[in-house]
C-alpha cells in the first residue's frame, strides 16, 4: 500500500471523464453485477445501442409514452408517473428549465438525461407500413479482436485444444426507422472457434435476426426472429437490461417493454421465434412462442442435463459435443390493464426441455428444478399516489410454491427522496430465467429487506444509501447451513459546476461463506469493505480528465484477511475527426478475494469489466475517427503487465509470461 500516498497526489492533481458512453451510475452498477456475477465480460450491448439511437435521435418529452421513457432506463418509476402527469395538467414542457418543476427531478438526475432527450413539438410519425421500410437509417458494422499472446488452447498436441484461430469477429447490419420499426442481422466468432471450416463450415459459430414492428393500428408491437421478454418484476422471466444494487439507490423497479428486438452478440438470454401485442383502449395482451436450441452440460448415463450454458463458446471438442445439445420450447403471455396512475398485468410462461433438466445430487440441489417442464405465473402491479409510487409481483411455479417482490419510491421533500423493497422466496421456488431485484443470481431461496435514501442539503450536493438486510433460508453452494447477511452503502457526490463532479462512497458487504472449525463447515461472516475516491471534469479546451482511487478490505483481521488497492487516471480529448481517450492504471491486491472491478471504455457498443487482483499496470487507448459524413473508424489497444508471476490465467487460457496485450478494431457504415 506505500503507493497510496504517491496515486493520492495524482489524484488531487488529475480528474475524471464527463462524457461517457454509459452514465456513471449505470457504470457502477454494471461493476457490482460482475463481481456478484464473477464475469468479466458483457456482451449485452442493446443498452450501449439504445443510447446511441437517443443520441442521434433525441426522444421528445412532450410527446413520449411510458414504455419509451423507460426505454431510457435513466429514470426511475415515479420520475416517469410524475412527468406523465405534469404533462396531463400543465400541458407541454417549454424548455429543459422546466424539468426542475417536475417532482422527483433534481438536478443530477436532468443533466444524466439531457443528451438524450428534446422537449419539440411532437410531429406525427409515418404510420405506413411500406414508408417505413424507406425512410430510416441503416448501419453497418465490423470489428475483429485478439489477444496477441499465445495461449496454452492453441497448442495442437493437447487432446482438447481450441480448434479455430485466437480472433473475435462481429459482424452487424441494421435498419432502424425511429421506434416503429427495426431490422437486422449479426454474425458473431470468439476467439478459438472455427471459422469457415469444421463445425463452423457457414462461417460464424453465432447467428441473430430480428425484425420488429410497432403501432399497427391495433397491435402495439410484432417481433420476429430473436426478441426479449420481460415481465413483471423479473420473477419468472426477464431478458431486458436488468440493474442491481448501487448508487441509483431509486433505481430499484424493474421497467421495460414486454417485447424489445434482441440485438445483442450474447448467446442465451433470448427467445427465437414470434411475439405480439395487442391493446385495445386499456387492455393489452402479448403472446409469444420461441423455439431455440441451447448449449448444455449432458449427463449421458441417464440422458439428462446438469447445467445450461451462458457463455456461447465453442471452442473445443468437448465445447462443440454441448453445442445446442438442449431444445427449449417456450410459450407464455401477459393480459394487462392500464389507466394514469395505475396498472395491473397477469404474466405465465411454460418452458419444455427436449430431455430432463437434472443438477448434481447435492444437498444445496434439493429443492432445485428438475426435470422437462418449467411453468412459472404471476400477478403485477405498479400505481401512484401523490408522491408515492408503488409496485410488486407475487408469483408462483407448478407446485405453488411462492415468490413476492413488493416496493415502493417515495418522495418526502424535494430534498428527500426513499425506496423501499421487500422480497419472499420459497426455497422450493424454481426458476432458471428470472432476474429480480435480489441477493441471490436467481430469484429462489431468499428473504430481504432494502431501504435506500437520497438526500439533497444543498445544491450540488447528494447523499446516497442503502442498507439491505437478507437471508437465505435453505443452504446454498459453499454455505452448508441457512444464513443472513446485510450490506450497506454509503455515496457523497459533489458537482460544483457542470463540468466537473466529485463523489466519495463506501460500501460494506457481508455474505456469509462456510469455513472449516475441528473438521466441520459452516457459514461463518465474510465481510468486504470498499472505499473510493472519483474526481471528474472538463477543461474549456476539450480536454477531459478521469481518476479513480478504490481500496478494498476482506475479512479484516481475520486470518484469511486480504487486503486490495486500485488507482488510475484517464484522459480523453476530440481533436478536428479524431477523438483519443487513454487510461493508466496501477492495482495490487493479496488475492481473488480482494479483487476490484472496473469499468473500462472501448470502442463503440463495447465495454468490459475486468477483475483485477495480484499486482501489476494496465494502459488501454481507444482511438475514433470520423473517416467521412458516413463512415467511422475505431481501434483500442490495452496491455496489462504482472509482477513477480511467470503465468496468467489458467486452465487452456493460460499464457506463459507476465503480460496481456488485446487489440481491436472497428469500422461502422451508417446511410
Amino acid at each position: 500500500m506505500n503507493r497510496f500516498f504517491f496515486l493520492f497526489g495524482v489524484l488531487l492533481w488529475a480528474s475524471v471523464v464527463v462524457a461517457q458512453d454509459v452514465p456513471v451510475k449505470t457504470q457502477e452498477q454494471l461493476e457490482n453485477i460482475a463481481e456478484a456475477r464473477e464475469e468479466e465480460d458483457e456482451q449485452d450491448d442493446s443498452y450501449l445501442l439504445q443510447l446511441e439511437y437517443f443520441l442521434r435521435n433525441p426522444l421528445d418529452l412532450n410527446a413520449a409514452s411510458e414504455e419509451e421513457l423507460q426505454g431510457l432506463r435513466l429514470l426511475n418509476g415515479l420520475q416517469i408517473s410524475n412527468l406523465l402527469h405534469y404533462r396531463q395538467f400543465a400541458g407541454k414542457l417549454i424548455n429543459k428549465y422546466e424539468l426542475q418543476a417536475i417532482p422527483g427531478w433534481d438536478v443530477f438526475t436532468i443533466n444524466r438525461i439531457l443528451p438524450y432527450i428534446t422537449l419539440s413539438s411532437a410531429v406525427p410519425v409515418l404510420q405506413d407500413l411500406a414508408g417505413r421500410f424507406k425512410n430510416g437509417n441503416y448501419t453497418i458494422l465490423s470489428s475483429a479482436s485478439r489477444i496477441l499472446e499465445r495461449s496454452k488452447g492453441y497448442d495442437a498436441s493437447l487432446p482438447n485444444h481450441y480448434l479455430g484461430d485466437p480472433n473475435h469477429i462481429l459482424f452487424r447490419y441494421r435498419y432502424q426507422y425511429k421506434n416503429l420499426l427495426q431490422y437486422g442481422i449479426l454474425g458473431e466468432k470468439d476467439a478459438g472457434e472455427q471459422f469457415f471450416k469444421g463445425a463452423q463450415s457457414k462461417g460464424f459459430d453465432f447467428y441473430s435476426f430480428h425484425l420488429f414492428i410497432k403501432n399497427i393500428g391495433k397491435i402495439k408491437a410484432l417481433a420476429f426472429g430473436d426478441y426479449t421478454v420481460s415481465l413483471g418484476q423479473g420473477l419468472i422471466q426477464w431478458q431486458s437490461f436488468g440493474l442491481g444494487k448501487g448508487t441509483d439507490v431509486m433505481g430499484v423497479k424493474r421497467q421495460s417493454p414486454i417485447l424489445l428486438p434482441y440485438r445483442s452478440a450474447g448467446e442465451f438470454n433470448f427467445n427465437r421465434g414470434m411475439g405480439m401485442t395487442i391493446g385495445i383502449k386499456k387492455w393489452e395482451t402479448t403472446v409469444f412462442f420461441s423455439y431455440k436450441k441451447m448449449n448444455a452440460n449432458l449427463v449421458d448415463s441417464i440422458q439428462a442435463f446438469s447445467s445450461i450454458l451462458y457463455s456461447g463458446l465453442n471452442r473445443t471438442n468437448s465445447e462443440i459435443n454441448d453445442k445446442n445439445s438442449v431444445v427449449d420450447l417456450s410459450a407464455g403471455g401477459n393480459i394487462s390493464y392500464h389507466s394514469p396512475g395505475l396498472k395491473i398485468g397477469v404474466n405465465s410462461v411454460i418452458h419444455q426441455f427436449s430431455i430432463p433438466f437434472q443438477k448434481r445430487k447435492e444437498l444445496y440441489n434439493l429443492y432445485a428444478f428438475a426435470g422437462s417442464t418449467l411453468y412459472n405465473g404471476s400477478i403485477d402491479y405498479s400505481f401512484t399516489i401523490r408522491n408515492m409510487h408503488f409496485f410488486g409481483e407475487s408469483a408462483i411455479d407448478k407446485d405453488l410454491n411462492l415468490a413476492l417482490v413488493n416496493g415502493s419510491l417515495i418522495s418526502l421533500d424535494p430534498k428527500l427522496d426513499i425506496s423501499l423493497v421487500y422480497r419472499s422466496l420459497s426455497k422450493a421456488y424454481q426458476n432458471i430465467f428470472g432476474n429480480a431485484f435480489t441477493e441471490n443470481s436467481l430469484p429462489v431461496n431468499e428473504k430481504g429487506l432494502y431501504t435506500g435514501i437520497v438526500l439533497r442539503p444543498y445544491t450540488g450536493w447528494q447523499l446516497n444509501a442503502y442498507a439491505d438486510m437478507f437471508s437465505f433460508p435453505w443452504i446454498k453452494y459453499r454455505v452448508d447451513g441457512p444464513s443472513q447477511g446485510r450490506e450497506y452503502m454509503l455515496q457523497l457526490e459533489h458537482q460544483p459546476s457542470k463540468e466537473t463532479s466529485i463523489y466519495l462512497l463506501y460500501r460494506n458487504k457481508n455474505k456469509p461463506l462456510n469455513d472449516t472449525v475441528g473438521g466441520m463447515k459452516f457459514p461463518v461472516d465474510k465481510i468486504k469493505q470498499n472505499f473510493r475516491v472519483h474526481v471528474a471534469t472538463q477543461l474549456r479546451n476539450g480536454l477531459n480528465f478521469k481518476a479513480r482511487l478504490e481500496a478494498c478490505w476482506y475479512n479484516y483481521n481475520k486470518p484469511d484477511a486480504e487486503q486490495g488497492f486500485l488507482g488510475f487516471i484517464e484522459g480523453s480529448k476530440k481533436v478536428g475527426k479524431w477523438s483519443i481517450g487513454t487510461r493508466l492504471q496501477y492495482f495490487e491486491s493479496d488475492g481473488y478475494n480482494s479483487r476490484i472491478y472496473a469499468y473500462e471504455n472501448d470502442v463503440p457498443f463495447s465495454f468490459s469489466i475486468p477483475a483485477f487482483f495480484d499486482t501489476g499496470f494496465r494502459y488501454y487507448c481507444n482511438i475514433h475517427c470520423k473517416l467521412s459524413k458516413q463512415l467511422t473508424f475505431s481501434a483500442r489497444w490495452a496491455k496489462t503487465i504482472f509482477h513477480n508471476t511467470q503465468t496468467i490465467k489458467t486452465g487452456l487460457d493460460q499464457i506463459n509470461g507476465n503480460a496481456q496485450s488485446e487489440i481491436r478494431a472497428q469500422l461502422q457504415l451508417s446511410l
